[in-house]
């Protein structure tokens, strides 16, 4: 006889990917609670099991693709459960990722994360319905009853519907979507195919969330945009020669309990005047900026439709760096992309010792289907792209060794997030410049902010202590 739970249901959701993704489980997590779900920890435990996935790269595809099969165990122990795909891999691959996972009830693309909860609702009513029905009459049987829901179609004004979130107790620290999809078509990148083409949301409507996260406890809010300073340039116009995104800054920045503001990621070609001028004039804006590179080599630049060089971008560091002393600058590198020589990762190679940045994600290349890069010749061999990432990655670990060095000794800001994930005896935090520091205190002081004074520094954390007594 099947087993399910009469009561409201409980939910399970795992995010691959980026914060942008985060944020869109965070919206759909929302939803769900508010109708009287329970969010649960385990997916064993829940009645609804979701999968926000990525497809910027074949890794995070394989990982959903896998983490469902194992979830199949389950739907043959507890068949009322329902499992869900969400997210960009929904959106590029839709109803075909049901051929091969017959325990899948839903697919849900990028424009779609509000009505999940309305889907969820009623396959949680069918399921159950059947499972009743299968207890009743035991001639019949689950695998003989299927039925599932895709959407994965555009939907106007979507870019609107992200505006709420389900925040932890004491959380200070908060993700705000201001736009949905992206213009750029890097010729390695995925996205404007999976999340649609740039549609940014107004001000106001900005602006007011904010303040209901600021009501609620949170001090820092990140901005966030697949291209985030190209904000609203399609939609709304320059005001006193600041770009829309400028705008936007100036909004949140004037709102009273906002203590930091951040945003990721930009693109160089965003990076004008009036955003640059921004740093030094906004003391809630805080001093980091996340700004990917891709590669040294123009040509390969080129070639991945990047529409900037390595002079530059160079240059553009150096203007941030004017801007306000101490700024923090990271950023993304892809080796291994078609074409690229010895001498094309040379120049990407100096080009980061050059520039020291505080820390840089490096990836290699990835072939994505449906971009054109995956069809480009003289694809690089994965022996090849290792040793260049292994390369990097030690060029990269010198320069943020160094960064956290020059922090020792010093007095720094931070905004404690609460318990450290690898040491819970401790608690952690960030400063102004995104760098985690671990330190000892009271679990009370989530959501505060000290000075801490920094010991040590170890790899990608510094460790410290608070300058007054807590």
């Amino acid at each position: 006889m099947y087993y399910f739970c009469p009561t409201m249901p409980k939910f399970f959701i795992k995010t691959y990917g980026c914060q942008m993704n985060e944020r869109d489980s965070e919206q759909v997590a929302h939803s769900l609670v508010t109708r009287g779900y329970e969010r649960v920890a385990e997916e064993t435990e829940a009645d609804v099991v979701l999968l926000n996935t990525c497809s910027v790269r074949d890794m995070a595809d394989q990982k959903a693709l896998g983490k469902m099969g194992m979830l199949g165990r389950i739907a043959k122990e507890r068949p009322h459960v329902v499992f869900g795909f969400l997210g960009c891999m929904a959106q590029a691959r839709g109803a075909s990722l049901l051929k091969n996972l017959p325990h899948v009830d839903l697919v849900v693309g990028t424009q779609k994360f509000h009505r999940v909860a309305d889907y969820v609702e009623e396959l949680v009513v069918r399921k159950r319905e059947v499972v009743a029905g299968v207890s009743d009459h035991g001639h019949k049987r689950m695998d003989d009853v299927r039925f599932s829901m895709v959407d994965i179609a555009e939907e106007r004004g979507s870019q609107e519907t992200i505006r709420e979130q389900q925040l932890a107790p004491r959380q200070a620290t908060a993700f705000v979507s201001i736009m949905q999809g992206c213009n750029m078509h890097c010729t390695f990148c995925i996205v404007p195919q999976t999340r649609g083409a740039e549609r940014s949301r107004s001000i106001d409507e900005i602006v007011r969330e904010v303040r209901d996260l600021v009501a609620c406890g949170v001090k820092e809010v990140t901005l966030l945009g697949q291209i985030v300073n190209l904000y609203g340039r399609h939609e709304f116009p320059k005001v006193d020669s600041k770009s829309p995104f400028v705008q936007l800054l100036e909004a949140v920045h004037e709102i009273d309990g906002v203590k930091r503001l951040r945003f990721t990621s930009p693109h160089p070609i965003g990076f004008r005047d009036d955003l640059i001028d921004a740093f030094g004039r906004l003391p809630k804006l805080t001093e980091h900026v996340h700004l990917p590179l891709q590669s040294g080599s123009n040509k390969i630049l080129k070639a991945m439709h990047r529409t900037y060089t390595a002079e530059k971008y160079v240059d553009l560091v150096r203007r941030i760096r004017r801007a306000h002393d101490g700024i923090a600058i990271t950023t993304d590198i892809i080796v291994g992309f078609p074409g690229e020589t010895e001498d094309d990762y040379k120049q990407t190679r100096d080009l980061v010792q050059q520039i020291q940045f505080d820390n840089a994600f490096i990836f290699r290349y990835s072939p994505r289907r449906d971009t054109p890069a995956a069809e480009m010749p003289k694809q690089i061999e994965e022996r090849v792209k290792e040793e260049r990432n292994q390369d990097l990655l030690r060029i990269v670990n010198e320069s943020t060794r160094c960064a956290g060095e020059r922090l020792v000794g010093r007095e720094v800001e931070v905004l404690c997030e609460g318990l450290s994930k690898t040491n819970p005896a401790r608690l952690m935090g960030r400063t102004r410049t995104n760098k985690i520091v671990v330190f000892e205190g009271d679990e009370k002081l989530a959501g505060e902010i000290l000075d801490v004074r920094i010991q040590r520094a170890n790899g990608f954390s510094l460790y410290g202590t608070p300058v007054a007594p807590v």
